[in-house]
């Protein structure tokens, strides 16, 4: 035994390298379709600095490029300039593209080792389309074979009339650093990471997203493993060495691949026990039956808090005992979710609402009639 080592010493020597409740979310959705710069989206994120270590930050905005909107807005960062001319050679035969350069970014010292960070306005070529194959599954299916067949090269947006913005820093930082506020947008969705598992990279930053789905995630999902494999059946590859590709990926599969409801999806996320479904009426005892069956594959194991955004909603979802915080606010047309209620007042003077949702229980806000999107009952 060490000199002066004992089982009772002092807590300063012994820390835990982990932040158990660290990572920090927010997303902000006017659900009237009116559209905001990204300053109050920056300057809420960067009121929860506590819960990140700059080792990753990001945004997804909503609403960004109307004049191209018809066209998948296909986002890539490149390790070098060969990368790049791979994937374009690629891109060039694949799609029809509309317009293409470098993303829009400002030198800060905060931010380093940046890739090329380049955006592809593209629309798929009707002769590369397969029989009875739809853009949306082509481009995941092209989106899939950049990040695993180009070398250097990555996707990490893909969406139309959207946009992702992420890389390794603080997000105020990386919110500067991509001249947000030059972009105006009706939902913007935030992140500031507190990796635990797995290494700070410019890939593995939040928001994950594939075609308009972007996810932003406070928390560890130990089943990786398992959720990875079934949805490799499906035709996803996870590249990007983070727990969270899986969930971006799994509401693809079951909201817009298999057509299941907001409710069916965090049925199958944050699953109930079986002693709980027991307890359901008979209706609902049935479908949570068969839906523990047929995707108990992806049930998400572990702490988690998650906000999930496309072109119409903003979803909020906790794991069913709530290991990580969530709190939702309201003021008029604008809906907040966020980890914590001080960045929504913050923002806005006019909160009407605050609550803190339960376990397992989405929030959903969507856009509403008369915004050209597709209506919703809102929250």
């Amino acid at each position: 035994m060490f000199r002066g080592s004992s089982f009772n010493a002092p807590s300063r020597f012994f820390r835990d390298d982990k932040d158990f409740s660290g990572c920090s979310i927010f997303g902000m959705m006017d659900r009237g379709g009116g559209k905001v710069n990204g300053e109050p989206v920056i300057k809420a994120i960067a009121n929860m600095k506590e819960r990140s270590n700059g080792l990753g930050g990001g945004f997804a905005a909503y609403g960004i490029y109307p004049d191209l909107a018809e066209f998948y807005a296909l986002q890539l960062m490149f390790e070098d300039e060969c990368a790049r001319s791979r994937a374009e050679e690629f891109i060039r035969r694949s799609f029809e593209v509309a317009e293409a350069g470098p993303i829009p970014t400002r030198s800060i010292p905060e931010v380093t080792d940046i890739p090329l960070l380049w955006r592809y306005f593209v629309r798929p070529l009707p002769t590369c389309l397969q029989e009875e194959e739809g853009e949306d599954d082509y481009m995941v299916r092209a989106v899939m074979h950049i990040n695993v067949n180009i070398e250097g090269a990555f996707v990490f947006s893909s969406g139309k009339d959207m946009g992702v913005f992420k890389g390794v820093g603080f997000p105020e930082d990386i919110g500067r650093f991509f001249r947000l506020e030059e972009y105006e947008a009706y939902t913007w969705v935030a992140h500031g990471r507190f990796p635990t598992n797995t290494q700070g990279w410019w890939g593995g930053a939040h928001p994950f997203n594939i075609l308009d789905w972007s996810v932003v995630h406070n928390g560890e999902i130990s089943s990786y493993g398992i959720n990875r494999r079934h949805l490799e059946m499906f035709g996803y590859v996870c590249t990007l060495h983070t727990d969270t590709e899986v969930i971006a990926y799994a509401v693809d599969l079951l909201l817009r691949r298999h057509g299941l409801s907001v409710d069916d999806l965090a049925m199958v996320l944050a699953a109930p026990l079986w002693e709980q479904i027991d307890r359901l009426p008979r209706g609902k005892r049935e479908r949570a039956t068969a839906l523990r069956q047929i995707y108990g594959s992806l049930l998400m194991n572990g702490p988690f808090s998650i906000i999930i955004s496309n072109r119409t909603q903003m979803i909020g979802l906790t794991d069913r005992i709530r290991l990580r915080p969530l709190v939702a606010g309201r003021a008029g047309k604008m809906m907040y979710i966020s980890s914590e209620e001080a960045p929504m007042h913050l923002i806005e003077d006019g909160l009407e609402r605050t609550w803190i949702p339960s376990g397992g229980e989405p929030i959903v806000a969507e856009m509403e009639v008369g915004t050209g999107m597709r209506a919703g009952v809102g929250a």
